[in-house]
């Protein structure tokens, strides 16, 4: 699995409260890109194909597994990841969590459009 991350065929999430060593196992799995995906794969989840593009958008050391979100980035925001009317139900009382929208072309408040983070890359 190392070598196909290195390869960059594949990103590798882990918990920080596991360490970083390449023989601790991943909490999560992902292909590299949202190319690869549609390559790969007879067929996808859009919620995956989000969190993939989210994903892919940063290295993977400022990433790491959320309990209430899907990601924590640089260990202090936590981001939900989901559709325009994705609620902040899962990430309310958590100070610094944001949700990350698709098909919003505005942000409000805490929820960000998915697509202004291609501008990372």
């Amino acid at each position: 699995m190392e070598y196909l991350k290195r390869g960059k065929i594949f990103n590798l999430l882990r918990s920080k409260s596991k360490g970083d060593s390449i023989l601790t196992k991943p909490e999560k799995l992902y292909l590299a890109n949202t190319n690869l995906h549609f390559a790969y794969c007879n067929s996808s989840e859009i919620g995956t194909i989000r969190e993939v593009f989210f994903m892919s958008m940063f290295e993977e050391s400022r990433l790491e597994v959320s309990k209430n979100g899907d990601f924590i980035v640089d260990g202090v925001y936590t981001i939900e990841v989901g559709r325009k009317n994705k609620s902040f139900k899962q990430i309310k009382d958590i100070q610094n969590s944001y949700v990350v929208a698709d098909n919003i072309e505005i942000g409000n408040g805490a929820k960000i459009p998915l697509w202004l983070f291609g501008f990372l890359y």
